[in-house]
């Protein structure tokens, strides 16, 4: 087959998509495919300012942080056989996997 996969995997929890890439690179490596990864890319961080109160003290705020982690695994020289294992492969809910070919 030999074609190029690209595997991006996105989430909140850094342990979570860590643990995800260490299992899709072990399944990928155990079938024969060449794997180029996990490489981290940059960390989107969102922050989110409310006031702490409703009616006064406008001066008063607090801020919220939500960072977003993601992960891009590249597979070369991919056979069928590879397929089947990244299809059979379970990962936790809160990881977002896109996968191109």
């Amino acid at each position: 087959m030999s074609q190029k996969i690209r595997i991006k995997l996105k989430s909140y929890d850094h342990n979570l998509i860590d643990k995800s890439s260490e299992k899709i690179v072990k399944t990928v490596r155990s079938t024969g495919a060449v794997v180029t990864g996990p490489i981290p890319l940059p960390t989107k961080k969102r922050i989110i300012t409310v006031n702490r109160s409703t009616f006064v003290n406008k001066e008063s705020r607090e801020q919220f942080e939500l960072s977003s982690y993601s992960r891009l695994i590249d597979i070369y020289s991919s056979s069928t056989k590879t397929i089947d294992a990244l299809m059979k492969l379970e990962l936790p809910s809160g990881v977002e996997v896109e996968i191109k070919v």
